[in-house]
């Protein structure tokens, strides 16, 4: 069973996105996602200062049963992504919440966040794919 923490929002291409406390947005995909991906090898993270619209492919994930686009669930520009990934991209299967985060975005509206699922209505969305 996937974890689908109650903290987060998820937009339904299966990319979660955090809120801190600077008001910055951190996003990652899910745990769902990432079973459904198995093994990461690689992940291709947006550019720090690239500008994103919500919607648009933010990046690649690849494992080795198939790649799969990562796309911004909010829009703003990209102000870091997790380096740690380029060595060790296994991370997003062992902690996709946390540690395997992708990048994070300065919001250009934060409530965009609000257009996104809630804990619940993302896990009845994977339960009817």
């Amino acid at each position: 069973m996937s974890q689908t923490p109650s903290e987060l929002k998820y937009a339904s291409s299966h990319e979660w996105a955090r809120l801190e406390e600077d008001g910055t947005v951190t996003i990652g995909i899910t745990d769902h996602a990432q079973e459904a991906l198995g093994d990461v090898v690689f992940v291709e993270a947006p550019g720090v200062g690239d500008h994103l619209a919500a919607g648009d492919e933010a990046g690649v994930v690849e494992s080795v049963k198939a790649a799969s686009d990562i796309y911004a669930p909010i829009s703003g520009e990209v102000i870091a992504v997790n380096e740690a990934l380029e060595d060790e991209p296994e991370t997003v299967n062992a902690d996709p919440y946390n540690d395997g985060w992708f990048f994070r975005l300065q919001p250009d509206d934060t409530s965009e966040l609000d257009k996104l699922l809630n804990a619940e209505d993302y896990a009845n969305h994977c339960a009817d794919e």
